[in-house]
């Protein structure tokens, strides 16, 4: 038997961590004479070293570059750097009988914020205290990259020994697998569909594993799901639905018999495996004459034909190659007699060359982490008609059983999904993106039209384009020292990685209708300095090109003041805010360590409508699914013709922010049936948003929730999808905690805030861009796709969406109009014993009054608690209730879905138009009567009525005198009991007071 060459191995490489400490700003004094002489001691996997003493000095700048050797690169993420600042009291006149410095900070980071070398920046950070008792201040600043080398560039060892005092670095030291693990980020683990993690972390309430116990013991925990696949067991029958009624759309529990939290988690525990029959044909040799051959697998009910064999150059051409993967599914247990046909054929004369019969009860079953099947030769057979021994050769195959989890599998071809080009799962990740901040500060020597009429100032404004995006400055003013126009602006882009477009500014004399060019930049936008915090970035002058500057194209046109930068420290939004999925800085350094693994297991979907006509009375509906989470997109396999189709994928998400939303879609794929010069965009079927932080730690969610689709139509049920989530993580440790008391959005939000129409502007650039990226994948993710996902309208003008956030403020407020109805209910002695008690209870704080606050904490406390017994206890779908959408106009409907500008016809707009106005007038009334209100208030002690406010003032004078005689204990008993007095004792009419401010006069007189 023949073996095949193994490659060569790679070079290897040695990986070295260089942080380089900058400087240091505002440190704490601690030597006793105001100032401290501070050093830097910088600790990372086992290797501490430190920098010099800077000699009293409260802002010591260092330029210094400590190296590391990264022991395990692969785990670099979860390694922990930690840079602590001490003074050195050796410097200092109180130094003092202890022997230890004195701390002034420290900051801790991990791998995962570490940056390539050439892509790392400058990043100051703030010191963080050791204790809840340390007094700190200051910020450090770094810069902090990584390298590969390989290892005969590396220096060798030193031969003498290292000092007694310092640990060998070859020690070994214990790894613990900490709950906030981060994995190696851009690598691709085709069992997981993971992108940013390689591996399924096992977090869990469980403790970690103890280093005593033998290792064989986790591919224990693998046998019995190698049992279940030998036996051959039915998966379809995992998942039992109950039949509900059509018009039931909240989500509901399914059954399963899923991991539960006391059991560990090994990949794909949250879906059914699915058992396929994994065929992989490598090459054949010696085979008979022939030009292109090519391979037919016919196995049970399954027929499918390889690719057209290609010929290495040099070699003979009866050594074809295919490398070619097939999954064939599985759906119950084959006989013990069942056979599998594989055999070589010419393509263009279909012409036998031989074939191989295998019996499937011999196959054996492999099941990951177990290395690839290796590969065997057989040799090729000839049928009952070959008495001439024309068929030779052998054909090279590894047959095996395997579920979703098996590594071949997103590559391989599917018996469920066989058009490839348009139906294989894949994991996306969206583009880097930036804001691009463009400062226009002034302009000078323009070549400005002479010829302006008397008294008329020129009209000059830049414009400046970054591919799609356009933006226009104000008009200039003129400095009065200097022939210069001074503008002071910023317009704010958004610019994505690869940086490879340019910024073109243009200097337009706008003065009549027919702007003039004075002038252009072109600045490429991968040689604008990057910064990540609000430190000042130098203004450079551009020289001007072109314009009608006249003199030929050398001919000077002025120059202008920029200030460019692109800003690492905001989170570019993609997302509306209500269901951002992501609050990261685009600079990855000042990314925190996530503090969990979201899973994710798409079971499939029940009850699908058609969406295609296959015929007289028949339809089709090719199904796949999308989700989203962070900058990672997932998009299922697409399952052609079935209403019910079973996805069983897992996909898994690094969480950073618990207040995120994770959004799956389902989709109807057409594209998968338009030609190359055609686009078909694929047609939405539903939409399910989960809010992380609704979800309880390490536990499974299995449910059921409807897809609701709302079109010009109405409002319409597609089906239902079938979801298991989980969120690994630390219930309640302090880092979980943490994360809700810090800023939802980066550090450069608050300092240096965006407008919200800024914002939103800048917003519909990023999903434009974002759209445009995914597109152009394969299989590309059209921006229909892509825009649901993101919620692209969320912003535009609904008559439904308004009536809903109306109602969601009165069931906001409605807490406090239970309360007044309640209290009048006890002043109207509804229920007497109620009343006396509420008497008492009034007597007993007015008399304790210190005992007000810790009663109405410890009332919230029990509300609380009261309330756990109704928690939701599955993530909530799609409201439509809340939605609106069970009684929304037709009409309503219809301009909800209207373009801008509008499409429809005149009449249609102007009724549009007028109900719009009579809404608006309803709005204008309350408005009204809010500012009468308080104009009312003013007028208290205005004296634009006399006589009330001689009356106000009159009453507040007598209420003092009384306070000051009375003790405040009976005037409070006085006044609650006059409050509670009964019924029998009460005018109907309303009080004086309430009359007195009725009757107060406001500004509304005055309006036109």
């Amino acid at each position: 038997m023949n073996t095949t060459s193994c490659p060569p191995p790679a070079a290897l490489t040695i990986r070295k961590l260089v942080v380089e400490v900058v400087e240091a700003r505002d440190l704490l004094p601690k030597d006793g004479q105001g100032s401290s002489s501070p050093y830097v001691v910088v600790d990372f996997d086992g290797q501490k070293k430190r920098t010099s003493t800077k000699y009293r000095d409260l802002n010591p700048v260092w330029n210094e570059m400590i190296e590391f050797v990264v022991s395990d690169p692969e785990h670099m993420d979860s390694e922990e750097l930690d840079i602590e600042v001490f003074n050195d009291k050796r410097y200092g006149t109180n130094s003092g009988s202890g022997r230890k410095n004195h701390f002034l900070g420290r900051v801790k980071m991990y791998g995962s914020q570490f940056a390539k070398r050439g892509e790392e920046g400058l990043v100051y950070l703030a010191l963080e205290k050791k204790s809840v008792f340390s007094w700190i201040r200051g910020e450090i600043g770094l810069k902090i990259y990584y390298y590969d080398q390989l290892a005969e560039e590396a220096h060798p060892p030193p031969q003498n020994p290292p000092p007694p005092e310092d640990p060998p670095q070859s020690q070994e030291k214990p790894i613990l697998l900490a709950p906030t693990e981060i994995c190696h980020e851009g690598t691709h683990s085709p069992p997981h569909r993971i992108i940013e993690e390689p591996q399924v972390v096992h977090y869990h309430s469980e403790p970690p594993a103890d280093p005593d116990m033998p290792a064989q013991q986790p591919e224990a925990q693998y046998t019995p799901e190698i049992r279940k696949m030998q036996r051959g067991g039915n998966g379809g029958d995992r998942v039992r639905i109950l039949r509900r009624p059509n018009g039931d759309y909240s989500p509901r529990v399914i059954s399963g018999k899923f991991a539960t939290e006391s059991e560990r988690i090994h990949p794909y525990d949250l879906v059914e495996p699915m058992q396929y029959l994994f065929v992989r044909i490598f090459k054949a040799r010696g085979l008979a004459h022939n030009e292109i051959p090519y391979v037919k697998i016919k196995a049970s009910s399954h027929y499918v034909k390889s690719k057209p064999a290609s010929h290495r150059p040099g070699e003979p051409t009866d050594s074809p190659e295919w490398h070619q993967v097939f999954a064939l599914r599985q759906n119950r247990p084959d006989s013990a007699s069942a056979t599998m046909e594989i055999s070589v054929w010419e393509l263009s004369s279909e012409k036998f060359l031989g074939g191989v019969c295998l019996d499937l009860s011999n196959v054996p079953v492999r099941d990951p982490p177990d290395s690839p099947l290796a590969p065997q030769w057989y040799r090729l057979e000839g049928d009952a008609t070959d008495q001439h021994g024309s068929v030779s050769g052998d054909i090279q195959l590894a047959v095996w059983i395997g579920t979703q989890a098996d590594d071949a599998f997103p590559e391989a071809w599917h018996s469920d999904a066989p058009y490839l080009a348009h139906t294989r799962s894949k994991v996306y990740q969206s583009p880097k993106l930036w804001y691009l901040r463009v400062t226009v500060i002034e302009a000078q020597d323009l070549h400005i039209a002479p010829n302006l009429p008397p008294l008329t100032a020129p009209v000059i404004q830049v414009k400046a384009q970054l591919g799609f995006q356009s933006l226009r400055t104000r008009r200039g003013s003129m400095n009065n020292h200097s022939a210069s126009l001074l503008f002071n602006e910023d317009l704010i882009f958004v610019a994505g990685e690869p940086l490879e477009d340019s910024l073109v500014l243009l200097i337009e004399d706008r003065t009549t209708k027919e702007p003039a060019l004075l002038g252009h930049i072109l600045v490429p936008v991968s040689s604008i300095e990057q910064r990540t915090d609000e430190r000042h970035v130098a203004s450079k002058w551009f020289t001007l090109e072109g314009g009608g500057c006249g003199g030929g194209g050398g001919s000077y046109c002025g120059r202008i003041h920029l200030r460019l930068c692109l800003e690492g420290g905001y989170h570019v939004l993609d997302e509306a805010a209500h269901v951002c999925s992501d609050f990261r800085p685009t600079a990855k350094q000042l990314w925190k360590p996530p503090i969990g693994i979201l899973e994710l297991g798409i079971l499939g979907a029940r009850g699908l409508l058609p969406f295609k006509s296959k015929g007289p009375g028949k339809g089709s509906t090719d199904a796949f699914c999308v989700a989203k989470y962070g900058k990672k997109w997932v998009r299922t396999r697409t399952i052609p013709d079935s209403f019910d189709p079973r996805w069983n994928e897992q996909y898994t998400w690094q969480v950073y922010d618990p207040c995120t939303v994770l959004t799956i879609g389902v989709f109807d794929n057409w594209r998968m049936f338009a030609d190359m010069s055609e686009e078909k965009p694929d047609s939405r079927i539903g939409k399910v948003r989960i809010r992380v932080s609704t979800l309880e730690s390490n536990k499974v969610y299995t449910n059921s929730y409807p897809l609701l689709v709302l079109s010009r139509t109405g409002f319409k049920k597609m089906g239902e999808i079938e979801l298991a989530v989980r969120f690994a993580c630390p219930s309640m440790l302090p880092d979980t905690c943490a994360v809700y008391g810090q800023p939802l959005l980066p550090r450069m939000h608050y300092l240096r805030p965006l407008g919200v129409a800024q914002q939103e502007a800048l917003r519909g650039a990023a999903t434009r861009m974002v759209a445009a990226w995914l597109d152009r994948s394969e299989p590309p993710l059209g921006h229909e796709v892509v825009r649901y996902m993101l919620d692209a309208d969320s912003h535009t003008w609904s008559m439904r969406k308004s009536k809903a956030n109306w109602f969601r403020i009165v069931a906001v407020l409605a807490w406090a109009v239970g309360l007044a109805k309640w209290l009048d209910d006890i002043r109207r002695w509804r229920n007497p014993v109620t009343t006396v008690l509420v008497h008492v209870l009034y007597l007993v704080l007015v008399w304790y009054p210190d005992l007000i606050v810790p009663t109405g904490f410890l009332y919230v406390f029990l509300i609380g608690v009261w309330y756990y017994r109704f928690r939701p206890k599955i993530p909530a779908g799609m409201d439509i209730r809340l939605s609106q959408t069970e009684t929304v106009d037709p009409d309503e409907l219809d301009e909800e879905f209207d373009t801008i500008p509008s499409s429809k016809a005149p009449d249609i707009v102007r009724a549009r138009y007028d109900r719009l106005r009579m809404l608006a007038a309803r709005v204008q009334t309350v408005l009204g009567d809010f500012a009468t209100q308080g104009e009312r208030v003013q007028a208290l002690v205005s004296w634009r009525d006399p006589r009330a406010t001689k009356l106000f003032i009159g009453v507040c004078l007598l209420i003092t005198v009384v306070l000051y005689v009375v003790p405040p204990k009976m005037v409070a008993v006085a006044l609650g009991f006059y409050y509670l007095r009964h019924p029998m004792f009460r005018d109907p009419m309303p009080p004086a007071s309430l009359n007195f401010f009725r009757r107060l006069p406001s500004l509304s007189d005055r309006l036109m």
